[in-house]
Order: C-alpha cells, then structure tokens, then sequence
C-alpha cells in the first residue's frame, strides 16, 4: 500500500486496480506530558493505511509538518503552552499551501485520478487545505476529499485536543507513547505545565479509542465508494501539469489570503499580549 516501498510493477498495478491515492498530515506539537508529540501524524497514516487496505488503494508519503503558530494558534499557544519553546514542527500557512499544491500536482501527474487527504492536526487548518484543493479542482478534473479526522466522525464523536478523543486514539494505536506517570512533570519549573493536555484527558481509554478509529474508517469507505464513482465520470487528464499551472492557481490563491482561517485568531479569542513570543503570529498579512 505504501508508495515509498512498492516496486514500479506493483505500483502499476494497484494503480490500475484503484486509483486513488491516500496523503496522511500530521504535526508534531505538544499533547501533553504523557503524549509522544506525533500523536497526529501517527493516526492520520494509520487511518491512510488502514483505508488504502480496506479499499485498494496506494499511501503517499506522510507530511509530519503542518501550519501551526499562525492566526488562532497564536492565542491558543500563549493560553495552553505559554512561553516555553514548545517543539513543533510548525509551517506558516503560505508556505504549507503552497508545497500542498504540488502535492497535488505530483498525484495528478502520477496517475491517481482520486486523491485523499487525511489531517490528523485540526481546528481549522483543514479548511484551508480545502480553500486550496477546491481551487486545484476548479482547473484541474480529479475527485478529492480534504478533512481532518474528527471531521469523520462528527455526531458520533468529539473531537479535542489531547483530551478524552485524542489521548484515546493513541492509545490505542501505541498505547507505548502514552505514560500516565509522566503527569509529575507538570509541576517541574520550565516543563511547561499541562501542555495542553485536555481536562478530560483522564477519561481516556484503548477502548474508545478503537472505536473512533472503526468509526473513522466507516466513513472513509463511504469517502472512497464515492470518489471512485466520480472517478468514472470525469474526464482524462493526458498533459502533465507544469509548474506554470500551479503557480498560476497559488497566485490565485494568495488573493483570498485574508480570508483564510488561519490568518487570524477566532473572535472569541483573546488578543496575545505584546510581550509574547507568539505575538508576531497572530495576523498573517
């Protein structure tokens, strides 16, 4: 299923059989003291995995960077982190857009006529990885779905962040990156606390866990069933994209740049105090 270990005639073929391609996103960024910081990157490709074996299918390459410290997360960073340096592995959202466009590119070009995206990171990032993929499909003919995982599972499960949804999902993927005895280390100076660890985090269990993930991967069938309907449907696509096409839609795209969800912070957030390390983030020009 996976891109980077398939051979050439292996590739053709799954290719053939089901063209579509699966993009896992995920970040590194705190969850807590008792969490391993690739909580997201980690269930977005097992939720790849798992549906390119359930449903044919080929994996790309994960991206383990996502937008982070921009807009909404500046005030969030300064309420749930604070100052510390709290190593992420974070792209400004222009950048992130930008390299998500060749992405897309890439698939096209290689052949996939439906292409999956899977954003372990949410809160809103997901809605511009769809202003972006919603642009690419306005010029180019290839069926795409762009979300996030709690996004699959709205109206059966909450989403948060480390809390009761998330800290289940890992532990149940790798229940060896979660260590409950660590909680001690809130209170060591310079540990930064809670680290955004969820106040419900300690309802958490493998068991829920296993639940959100089946049920994110229900939906993911219904996803792929009607991708590969739409599949049949659309045109084919005989030139190779260029680069010209691509940096013709990402200017289009910088247009709507202030509009963007994280360009800046929700309106119930706080403002950042100008004191802060995350202050410059708050507004993306």
């Amino acid at each position: 299923m996976l891109w980077s270990e398939l051979f050439p005639d292996e590739f053709r073929q799954r290719l053939e059989e089901c063209p579509l391609v699966y993009l896992p996103l995920g970040i590194c960024e705190p969850h807590g003291q008792i969490s391993a910081y690739g909580l997201d990157t980690i269930k977005a490709e097992y939720l790849c995995a798992q549906a390119a074996r359930r449903g044919g299918g080929i994996v790309a390459p994960s991206l383990g960077y996502h937008i982070h410290e921009a807009g909404y997360h500046a005030p969030w960073l300064r309420d749930e982190v604070g100052e510390i340096n709290p190593h992420m592995t974070a792209m400004p959202p222009h950048v992130m857009l930008y390299f998500f466009l060749y992405q897309l590119r890439a698939f096209v070009n290689a052949g996939f006529k439906g292409i999956i995206v899977v954003s372990g990171h949410s809160g809103g990032n997901q809605e511009d990885l769809r202003r972006a993929a919603e642009l690419f499909q306005s010029r180019i003919p290839v069926a795409m779905w762009v979300g996030s995982d709690p996004e699959l599972v709205r109206g059966l499960h909450d989403g948060d962040h480390a809390g009761k949804y998330e800290i289940s999902q890992l532990m149940y993927l790798r229940p060896d990156l979660i260590d409950e005895s660590r909680r001690e280390l809130e209170s060591l100076p310079g540990s930064g606390g809670r680290l955004a660890l969820g106040a419900d985090a300690g309802e958490a269990s493998s068991q829920l866990g296993e639940r959100i993930m089946e049920d994110s991967l229900l939906q993911l069938g219904e996803i792929t069933g009607r991708l590969l309907a739409e599949i049949r449907e659309q045109p084919e696509v005989s030139a190779v994209i260029d680069y010209a096409a691509i940096e013709s839609i990402y200017a289009e795209l910088l247009t709507s740049k202030s509009q963007w969800r994280t360009a800046s912070p929700y309106p119930a957030q706080e403002p950042v105090p100008e004191d802060s390390r995350w202050k410059p983030y708050e507004f993306i020009r």
